[in-house]
């Protein structure tokens, strides 16, 4: 174990944070002290229809804000979105948060992508006063997603650093599941479906993305784009 820590410590001193991956470990900091409701990961599992279920009332909102209708959204159409919503961001902010959930760097953003925004819009805007926007947005009704989501990712971050590390992940699978070799498996196939930049450590926003398509979320795209075919 010493030698998965000391990895660990490696790769956590190599990461070079962003000002928005910043801003977004601080947020994940702050919902750390209140510490999560998980008791195991199977009880996550267990989630994942409902939270599928909730995934996929958000595509309403997502095509509402692809004004061109060509199954995906730009940056100005997301500027349009945040000024008609009227949620506090700057314009450097909305770049960053574009330009981090475009993770197919194509300039334009696909459902799961815009999910994971939201996810992050939900995360960063916290806050009482942004409570109109987030209705108007439909958070308040994936209010609980979000918190599930949120709450799963302080359960497997067990040093509350904002990242989870390979060995995080093999303790997290090991609380529910019997036999070494097995749960081992399990938790670096888990580990690398999140780890999207292979770096060895796990942030929130990996975290989003992974768990998007764990739950199927990509599938709705694909649905999609047979039926425009």
């Amino acid at each position: 174990m010493g030698g998965v820590v000391a990895k660990d410590e490696s790769a956590k001193s190599s990461l070079q944070e962003t000002k928005l991956e910043s801003k977004i470990i601080e947020a994940v900091q702050r919902r750390e002290l209140k510490g999560s409701s998980m008791k195991s990961f199977n009880s996550i599992i267990l989630k994942f229809p409902k939270i599928d279920e909730s995934f996929r009332k958000c595509k309403t909102t997502f095509n509402e804000y692809d004004e061109d209708k060509n199954g995906t959204i730009d940056l100005q159409e997301l500027k349009h979105c945040f000024r008609k919503l009227e949620i506090s961001f700057t314009e450097e902010e909305i770049n960053d948060l574009f330009q981090a959930c475009d993770i197919n760097e194509d300039m334009t953003m696909k459902f799961n992508e815009f999910i994971v925004l939201i996810c992050l819009v939900y995360l960063l805007k916290e806050d009482p006063s942004d409570k109109d926007a987030k209705s108007q947005m439909g958070m308040p009704n994936l209010k609980a997603t979000f918190e599930t989501l949120v709450d799963t990712f302080v359960f497997l971050d067990k040093n509350k650093d904002g990242y989870v590390s390979k060995s995080e992940m093999v303790d997290a699978i090991n609380e529910t599941t019997s036999g070494e070799r097995s749960s081992g498996r399990i938790a670096m196939k888990r580990f690398e479906e999140m780890d999207w930049d292979r770096n060895g450590m796990v942030n929130f926003k990996e975290f989003l993305f992974a768990f998007t398509h764990w739950v199927g979320i990509e599938d709705i795209d694909d649905e999609d784009d047979e039926e425009n075919v």
